[in-house]
């Protein structure tokens, strides 16, 4: 990973602009800077929840030690593991340009998998970060209770900031 990469934490609301564009929050943008050594997003839909998922170009370089360890797991558990698809979902990922002020135009496909509306809540993970369309977050379980209630907030900021233009 580029030096200075400390991952994605913190949470955050974009609304969705004019000709369709998002802005990727400053903390996002700063450390998707960091791990690509540029402007590039790297967004995919998430393979087990109803969401995208991002991160920086860096993550590509993780993908072949993560498919080892996946495919032992499943070999450990009497498992089938289809390496080819599952490598085709870790990079089946778009890479996304944004200007200097966070802003980026997500692909329609990406709008449609992530369910994505009238907004992204962003949710920091780690090596990666979630995009939820806010309703598609709050259909999760009792263990998102924190993103929810951050989620419920941050879109009330924003509306109430959109109520006041």
């Amino acid at each position: 990973m580029e030096q200075g990469f400390g991952g994605y934490s913190g949470q955050a609301y974009s609304p969705a602009g004019d000709k369709g564009r998002f802005v990727l929050p400053p903390l996002f943008r700063k450390a998707v800077k960091e791990s690509s050594g540029g402007r590039i997003l790297c967004l995919a839909k998430h393979d087990r929840w109803n969401c995208l998922v991002g991160f920086g170009l860096s993550r590509k370089m993780e993908f072949e030690a993560q498919l080892d360890r996946e495919e032992e797991r499943a070999l450990r558990l009497g498992r089938d593991f289809d390496r080819e698809t599952r490598s085709s979902q870790l990079n089946g990922f778009t890479e996304i340009p944004f200007d200097d002020s966070g802003r980026f135009v997500m692909p329609d496909y990406l709008r449609g998998l992530g369910e994505v509306q009238d907004g992204l809540y962003f949710q920091g993970g780690g090596r990666f970060f979630t995009c939820w369309n806010p309703a598609e977050l709050d259909c999760m379980g009792d263990d998102w209770a924190a993103a929810k209630a951050a989620c419920a907030a941050l879109v009330a900021e924003a509306e109430t900031k959109a109520r006041k233009k």
